[in-house]
């Protein structure tokens, strides 16, 4: 059998075997290696790039920097500016790896890797995968995820497709009609696994449920289940995995980086600790303890194509007590720093409570297949939500005490039934969003 995922990566200029084995080098390596590589690595990075890029050098504003706490901490926002001005020299556009951010967290950019550090980034992902047996080049992927709606972008994602051995399922229309025709496919093809966005595959087992159908007893081949780019739920987990009839894994990843963490066999959501050095920090940027709240930050140590050095991701998360520097775990992830609502008293909530609050009552029959929540007004907050029948007023009722329960009295909620819910153009769900404006949330 001709292996076309890795002749793909071959043919891209991505030097697989080395990556590889220097990734394998990475894993087996001591405690006390490993601590002494990532120490090593981080000073390396800093130093290449203050070296070699002059972005960078402005940026940080000296050329050397004496303790890792003075290398300052960067932000999207800190990449709006020209690609061509952001890489390092020797590096141009032609020999690099460039994609772009979904721009799910309001600031989209352009960004590059080294093709050396693009194939640690694969080799990462197969690693990974490889825990649950996924082979890249033989396993068949049922693929919930956008894809671009012109032409030409629409045949490329294709063909990647092919190369890839997956089957994408769009998700810009999850009617029953459309959800029935998966189910149908499920019965035909040889799945060996799911990957895609949480809210579609959530979608689609909710509709199993509906039916009585586990999708093992229809497509015997499937082994396991990987969800990313939004929240997994505790009883979403434990939803999926009923209808599903296999392991759920929760997978959190960034697209100008690297996977981030990856649910193991263990059930523990693990870190990258081989290509990637995670920090969680608070207000004044102080690296907080294991267990402590703060925002994640993150270090590409292979990247000298471009800077991605302390770079603060947009999200707020909880690394475990268990953690350790080889092996950290991610205990939780809570949002994105830009999805705060704020409250009339001052104080200020990730949106997601919302969320959580509401969620377990407004789905505790089944009834409601989606929702979302706006934050329209101080005070003001609209919940648009996919269901068989309207919302009754002892729900409502419900829904506003317990809010007012967990985080204030006196807020006011319109609830609107809609056929559907808006995406993104890539068919993402943002569960939460303020329509107030940033210098209010400041």
């Amino acid at each position: 059998m001709i292996k076309l995922f890795d002749l793909t990566l071959k043919l891209n200029g991505f030097q697989m075997k080395k990556a590889k084995a220097e990734l394998d080098k990475i894993v087996s390596l001591s405690e006390e290696k490993h601590r002494l590589f990532i120490e090593t690595k981080k000073k390396e990075i800093v130093a290449f790039h203050l070296q070699h890029n002059p972005y960078y050098q402005d940026f940080v504003g000296k050329s050397a920097v004496e303790n890792w706490e003075e290398v300052p901490i960067m932000q999207k926002k800190d990449f709006q500016k020209p690609l061509v001005e952001r890489i390092s020299k020797n590096y141009t556009i032609k020999s690099i790896y460039v994609n772009k951010t979904s721009g799910s967290s309001g600031d989209p950019f352009v960004f590059a890797k080294d093709k050396y550090a693009h194939a640690l980034t694969w080799a990462s992902n197969i690693y990974r995968f490889g825990w649950y047996k996924i082979d890249f080049n033989r396993s068949l992927q049922a693929r919930f995820y956008g894809i671009p709606l012109d032409f030409i972008g629409n045949k490329k994602e294709r063909i990647k497709d092919f190369l890839s051995h997956r089957y994408r399922f769009t998700i810009f229309d999850l009617s029953d009609e459309v959800l029935e025709k998966v189910v149908q496919k499920f019965r035909k093809k040889r799945f060996d696994y799911i990957n895609g966005y949480t809210s579609s595959i959530v979608l689609f087992a909710k509709f199993l449920q509906s039916k009585n159908i586990v999708l093992k007893d229809i497509c015997p081949t499937l082994r396991v289940c990987m969800v990313t780019s939004e929240m997994l739920f505790e009883e979403d987990k434990i939803l999926l995995e009923k209808q599903f009839g296999i392991p759920v894994v929760n997978e959190y990843g960034a697209s100008e980086l690297d996977l981030i963490a990856f649910q193991n066999p263990n059930d523990e959501w693990q870190v990258n600790a081989e290509t990637l050095y995670v920090e969680i920090v608070d207000e004044n940027n102080t690296v907080l303890p294991y267990g402590k709240e703060g925002r994640v930050v993150i270090t590409s140590l292979f990247n000298k194509a471009h800077p991605f050095i302390r770079y603060d991701i947009g999200d707020i998360g909880i690394l475990d007590e268990r953690s350790t520097l080889q092996k950290p775990i991610l205990k939780r992830l809570i949002g994105r720093t830009n999805d705060i609502a704020l409250l009339p008293s001052g104080k200020k909530s990730p949106g997601l409570t919302f969320y959580y609050v509401t969620k377990s009552i407004i789905e505790d029959d089944g009834n409601v297949k989606e929702f979302i929540i706006k934050q329209t007004k101080i005070d003001a907050f609209e919940i648009d939500y996919v269901s068989e029948k309207e919302l009754t007023s002892e729900q409502i009722g419900k829904i506003e005490s317990a809010i007012a329960l967990y985080l204030e009295p006196n807020l006011n909620f319109t609830f609107t039934r809609k056929r559907s819910l808006e995406r993104s153009n890539r068919g993402k769900l943002k569960q939460f969003k303020s329509l107030l404006s940033s210098q209010t949330l400041v």
